[in-house]
């Protein structure tokens, strides 16, 4: 896309969702212009943890096929190079007794942590934003598509811009649309070296705080936590040291593990993911936000049902 041409779509988002539904929209000929305030290294997006899958939604939810899609995808991925996407084989483990999870080889009472009392084993893919969101924007930059700078005070203004418009504004619908129901989630993590880590970590379920490690190539990311509604962004000391000892507990060589740093991200959540059209200002627009921590989950999935309810 040269610098004087229309577009046919602008994308409001330069996070994962922004940038997987202009892929998408690009790679069907069409002529796609994103529109971000942040660069995506500087996006909520670029701090995700990034396990995904394994999909837990109800068969017959929207949800459920977009997770299936996702996962389909992110796997095939993981054998491109440049990706950032590995998959991985790794625990899920609940303190609670329970039965297994169909689908999955359940954890013997060996393979447990203390004061665990269930879990399975499962391989899935494992994404290294940063890597990923780069390789994402050669993607989308092979596909002549093109990112553009500068703020968005209402979706109007891009509707004298191009005809057909895609929300992906994530926390930022909240004043974008404006959409009340779009809440912060904060989520703090810890990044270590390596010790020699393979295998991922995931306590479940998720409560405000939680034993998880995701390991890569160089460097682990430990987590977890979620405080709804609080925006801060500089990271908690205490916290970083309540993380750092749930995972040592689960994992005792991450002791020696040397900190490289800490990062928080503000998920963007809603009582469920807006994807639906409408029209503003005579342009054609697509809403596709508010997914919470599942937006690496969820993106291709969500970027190929927003792109046919777009064009459809």
């Amino acid at each position: 896309m040269t610098g004087t041409q229309r577009p046919d779509v602008a994308v409001v988002g330069a996070g994962v969702i922004g940038l997987t539904t202009a892929i998408e929209l690009a790679e069907r000929g069409l002529v796609v212009q994103v529109r971000t305030r942040s660069a995506p290294s500087q996006t909520t997006s670029a701090v995700a943890s990034a396990m995904v899958g394994p999909s837990v939604a109800p068969a017959g939810e929207p949800a459920a096929a977009w997770e299936r899609a996702s996962i389909e995808t992110f796997t095939t991925l993981a054998s491109v190079p440049g990706t950032g996407v590995a998959l991985r084989r790794g625990r899920l483990a609940a303190r609670a007794s329970g039965p297994p999870l169909p689908g999955f080889e359940p954890c013997a009472l060996g393979d447990l942590p203390e004061g665990f009392g269930s879990g399975f084993w499962a391989t899935l893919p494992l994404v290294d934003m940063p890597v990923y969101l780069d390789y994402l924007v050669r993607r989308l930059e092979a596909a002549d598509g093109r990112i553009e700078f500068g703020d968005l005070h209402h979706l109007t203004e891009l509707a004298e811009v191009a005809p057909l418009l895609v929300n992906c504004a994530g926390l930022g619908a909240r004043e974008l649309v404006p959409d009340p129901t779009v809440r912060a989630v904060r989520g703090q993590q810890v990044i270590v070296d390596n010790p020699g880590l393979e295998e991922f970590f995931v306590e479940a379920p998720f409560s405000p705080s939680w034993a998880a490690y995701w390991p890569y190539p160089d460097h682990v990311v430990l987590g977890g936590t979620r405080t709804d509604g609080d925006e801060t962004l500089d990271p908690d000391p205490d916290l970083a040291e309540q993380i750092l000892q749930r995972c040592i507990a689960v994992e005792p060589r991450l002791r020696q593990a040397t900190v490289r740093a800490h990062q928080v991200g503000l998920r963007p959540a809603r009582p469920a993911p807006r994807l639906e059209a409408e029209q503003i200002s005579g342009a054609r627009c697509v809403h596709n936000y508010g997914h919470g921590g599942g937006g690496v989950t969820l993106s291709w999935g969500c970027a190929r049902e927003a792109a046919s309810l777009l064009t459809g």
